[in-house]
């Protein structure tokens, strides 16, 4: 049976023993103490170029911590009037492009129908729809007076664009032969200038369209569609080019 006085001496041995384990050989101390030092003084060579204390280049996650919730946070911080506002513009783009291809279509089937393609020739470029119209059945020669002939095919472009809502451009052109000096026109700038503002006025003052959606020019032979050296090209060149603006862009 362990008594009083054993358990008080048991109790002294054992805080004897843990004053001799707690101190520290002087010297020990001051080894321990530069060793640390010099690890904390290396420590930012260590971190150089992205590297850890292993060496090991930090990952994704060490390098960005918490990115993916930033990306998640700057996803749901979308202006929402700005989302609506690329949707609107891509859906009025797709009515667009469905207008004009509709219209290409039709005057296309149009010229088909009534066999002239001699006389009319349509494409898509990115401008447009672009109409041109020989000078064969629009004009005589050196005037600015349409023919009773041009009357049924300016009418049915009319008809095409009546509801259209877009902007129309009318260009005439000639081609390098000089005026006469008995001609009505000074040069081929006012005759080119003239021609397209009477399909313009027919447009207008026929057929009742607004003339805010529309716009004219005359180029003379500044923009030949054929070489001006032969007879062919020359008449050609000789034409007016109407043009459907396309006015938005994809």
């Amino acid at each position: 049976m362990i008594t009083y006085a054993d358990l008080i001496t048991l109790l002294l041995i054992f805080f004897i023993m843990l004053y001799a384990m707690s101190r520290l050989d002087a010297n020990k101390y001051e080894d321990i103490t530069s060793s640390l030092q010099t690890t904390f003084q290396n420590s930012n060579h260590i971190l150089e170029g992205n590297k850890g204390i292993t060496g090991d280049k930090p990952s994704p996650e060490q390098q960005n911590p918490g990115g993916d919730a930033a990306q998640s946070n700057d996803n749901k911080n979308k202006n929402p009037e700005s989302e609506k506002t690329e949707s609107a513009h891509e859906a009025a783009f797709r009515a667009q492009e469905k207008e004009l291809q509709q219209l290409l279509s039709q005057i296309e089937g149009y010229i088909e129908d009534h066999n002239l393609t001699e006389l009319i020739f349509v494409e898509d470029k990115p401008q447009g729809i672009s109409i041109t119209l020989s000078e064969r059945f629009l004009f005589r020669s050196g005037n600015a007076r349409l023919m009773d002939g041009s009357s049924p095919v300016l009418h049915q472009l009319a008809s095409l664009f009546r509801d259209l809502g877009m902007n129309i451009s009318i260009e005439g052109h000639t081609d390098n032969t000089p005026i006469v000096n008995s001609s009505t026109y000074k040069d081929n700038w006012e005759l080119s200038g003239a021609r397209a503002l009477s399909v313009l006025r027919y447009f207008m003052d026929e057929e009742g369209l607004e003339s805010d959606h529309f716009q004219y020019a005359g180029y003379a032979d500044t923009r030949p569609a054929e070489d001006n050296s032969t007879k062919e090209g020359r008449q050609k060149n000789r034409r007016v080019e109407i043009t459907v603006l396309r006015q938005l862009q994809e």
